[in-house]
């Protein structure tokens, strides 16, 4: 008997994601609860050359999971997580995709309190499936690295219904020839796309490519494209026994970005490396007065024109307090105090750090959603794209340049470590929103000549689709097309992703 139900009222919400985009719409959609009704759906599917849009939890930023005709495949019924294994390898946990991020840091706690899983995107409900899609990250990526970093194994679906296995390590490519094969023996031969992947530390732009590359990475970061992970084996980490926060704070932009050299040019090794613009300090200040109840909160030092929160984690005491001094130093030589540092050093006060840290984007979307009362058609749009190390200063006066010459009201934060920030402009009306995309392009275009990426964690979805071939031109979208055609011929899996709704 088949899952697939008509899509009617009732799953409304379904056609929706994050990014808050407009216009979804799907025939049927169904829930699966093991990798055998996944097989099926997609066999049912693939028989009748229907698309099918994978979704999970919808916390997404870029419209990957907003149905555009078809059928819908929802995963959150698949949460299992197996028990926490420890070999040669290290320590490993397998979890089904509709494992929220939150309910699986919930069970390392409960189960293995000295084991963590790095990868901390702002969203907790993040599903874990969604995350190795577009090859999430969060904050303390700056030392542990991104998702890609951390997956072992993954059990996938085809669009055929084929299924396979995958182990880091076990399948690599012979140059930029990979050849797969099923658990049927079906064989399947990709040519890889031929482009350098930017030389950053954060890039989740279209289809991972290298030389002898691991077959792992190429499903990671592919947008739900070239198949459905079913099941994915996670690394974890040992926690370090000593863990404290600290926020600095500037009167000068410039001097924040001295500092992030600074600090990643010394021993100090943070966990992170956090921006916050003076605009998106004012919105939190605004929020948390009307709220009245914001623990987080306490009074910023006067004239803060940018403030960097860092976290550290070390094995003793001795070493948090050496890199403390050595940071104090550094903040007061590039024009910061050394006696206006917060420092977060029991786990009540590192929350409340943190709980500021995430109030940032909360505060920018609660003013947009006040605005939308009156200018419904508007939606934050924030950046999300990175450079290399040396061109920090230049993509930051790149930023500065075009919302002055648009007349952009914006608020900025992020990963400033990784040369990631997200800058979100702030429309005020329908007239400044329908520029957004403009100016997003022009960025683009300048980003891909640093060397950088246009995507460094949320994907590229389909709202960020048309930056994908600024990047990297129409060959390498044709190469990125011939990947996903080898393995999904009829071009049924999440289209309109990467590719945008009319490049299949």
């Amino acid at each position: 008997m088949s899952i697939i139900k008509p899509m009617t009222e009732e799953y409304e919400d379904y056609l929706h994601d994050e990014s808050r985009t407009g216009g979804g719409y799907a025939d049927s959609i169904s829930f699966p609860c093991s990798e055998e009704d996944v097989i099926a759906v997609m066999k049912e599917c693939s028989d009748a050359d229907t698309a099918v849009t994978v979704q999970g939890g919808r916390t997404g930023l870029t419209a990957a999971a907003v149905p555009y005709g078809g059928h819908v495949m929802n995963l959150s019924g698949m949460d299992g997580i197996g028990e926490i294994e420890e070999d040669e390898r290290g320590v490993h946990v397998k979890v089904q995709p509709g494992v929220l991020l939150e309910k699986l840091n919930e069970y390392i706690r409960e189960k293995r309190a000295d084991l963590f899983f790095s990868p901390d995107p702002t969203e907790t409900t993040a599903d874990i499936g969604g995350m190795i899609a577009c090859n999430a990250s969060g904050a303390k990526s700056f030392r542990y690295g991104a998702v890609r970093d951390h997956v072992t194994a993954l059990r996938i679906v085809l669009a055929d219904g084929e299924t396979v296995v995958l182990r880091r390590g076990e399948h690599r490519a012979e140059g930029r020839k990979l050849e797969l094969t099923a658990e049927s023996g079906r064989h399947y031969c990709i040519d890889l796309p031929t482009y350098r992947m930017p030389d950053v530390t954060k890039n989740t732009s279209g289809y991972y490519a290298e030389d002898d590359m691991d077959a792992v990475d190429l499903f990671i970061g592919s947008n739900g494209t070239l198949g459905i992970i079913t099941e994915a084996e996670l690394e974890l980490l040992r926690k370090k026994p000593q863990d404290i926060g600290l926020m600095f704070f500037f009167t000068d932009e410039k001097c924040a970005l001295d500092f992030t050299d600074a600090v990643r040019k010394s021993d100090i090794c943070p966990v992170s490396i956090e921006f916050f613009d003076r605009h998106a300090l004012e919105i939190l200040e605004e929020k948390s007065r009307a709220d009245q109840n914001s623990s987080y909160m306490r009074e910023m030092p006067a004239g803060t024109a940018a403030a960097i929160f860092t976290e550290l984690q070390e094995n003793s005491e001795d070493e948090i307090y050496d890199k403390l001094e050595t940071a104090a130093g550094i903040v007061e030589e590039t024009g910061g105090d050394a006696d206006k540092i917060w420092v977060a050093d029991t786990p009540g006060t590192m929350k409340n750090m943190m709980d500021f840290r995430h109030a940032v984007p909360e505060s920018v979307n609660a003013l947009i959603d006040v605005r939308k009362q009156e200018h419904p058609g508007i939606a934050k749009l924030g950046t999300d794209m990175s450079v290399p190390d040396d061109r920090l200063k230049d993509v930051f006066a790149m930023y500065r340049r075009g919302l002055a010459e648009y007349g952009f009201e914006s608020a900025t934060w992020g990963h400033i470590g990784s040369n990631h920030v997200h800058v979100n402009i702030l429309p005020r009306n329908e007239e400044e929103f329908g520029r957004e995309h403009e100016l997003q392009a022009k960025w683009a275009g300048e980003i891909a000549a640093m060397g950088g990426a246009v995507s460094a964690e949320h994907g590229v979805g389909k709202n960020k689709a048309f930056m994908l071939g600024i990047m990297y031109g129409e060959k390498g979208i044709a190469e990125m097309k011939a990947v996903k055609a080898a393995l999904d011929p009829k071009g049924l899996l999440c289209p309109g992703n990467l590719f945008g709704t009319d490049g299949e």
